[in-house]
């Protein structure tokens, strides 16, 4: 049985004239367990809409997701939100640490959200992304390169199964680009959990055994560029 499961994906939103245009459109989608897959596709594809449509953020139009078999899509708010934060986690591009807390406690929150409270593995992934120095420094104390550990480390707080990431290394430079990238990677297959990320990047795309194209994947991303 595939990790997460894609049959008959669809999500469109209503642009500012009234008409309904459909963004995602994806047949069929798999990942195995502990796999590492890139889908490239340039800005406006869907990519971010897919990924959120993946951790539940967004409730599709039609289709299917499955996560460990189970069925997500159906589930209401709550209930995606509780398999989110059980199951998932997400590296988003703008890190969205919470300034008000030091990295120790943005990790330990996200935490709370999955009822898997453990301060000394929190302690533990924040040193494993060097920031064990760190761990009551606020975000704007960190650079950005920094920041983003903190990130990799709160998605990976949680031991998911399968950790999303929207162009993790956007906001970086290339030598931090490439470190950053090589720590999520390695995080994952230390703790055994999937990672599906998205980009434009070819730096990012090239590090990847597996790539695979959001244009082929999404037919109503194909279909818009064929009316182009």
């Amino acid at each position: 049985m595939p990790l997460l499961e894609i049959a008959g994906l669809q999500k469109g939103f209503s642009r500012p004239d009234g008409v309904y245009e459909k963004v995602i459109d994806i047949p069929s989608f798999t990942l195995s367990e502990r796999a590492q897959v890139a889908i490239k596709g340039e800005s406006g594809l869907g990519k971010t809409t897919l990924l959120n449509l993946i951790a539940g953020i967004l409730k599709p139009d039609a289709g299917s997701i499955k996560l460990m078999g189970r069925e997500v899509s159906s589930l209401s708010e709550a209930q995606r939100d509780r398999v989110r934060a059980e199951s998932m986690g997400y590296v988003f591009q703008t890190f969205n640490l919470l300034p008000a807390f030091t990295c120790y406690e943005n990790v330990l929150l996200g935490m709370t959200f999955g009822d898997k409270i453990d301060p000394m593995f929190a302690q533990g992934m924040l040193k494993r992304v060097g920031l064990e120095a760190r761990l009551q420094y606020y975000p704007h104390q960190l650079s950005t390169g920094q920041q983003q550990r903190v990130a990799v480390a709160r998605a990976l707080a949680n031991r998911p199964k399968l950790v999303l990431a929207d162009e993790p290394t956007g906001n970086l430079d290339g030598a931090n680009s490439d470190r950053a990238l090589r720590l999520i990677r390695e995080v994952c297959a230390e703790n055994d959990a999937a990672l599906l990320l998205v980009s434009h990047d070819p730096n990012v795309l090239s590090q990847f055994e597996s790539v695979l194209s959001l244009k082929e994947l999404n037919q109503a991303g194909a279909r818009s560029e064929v009316g182009e």
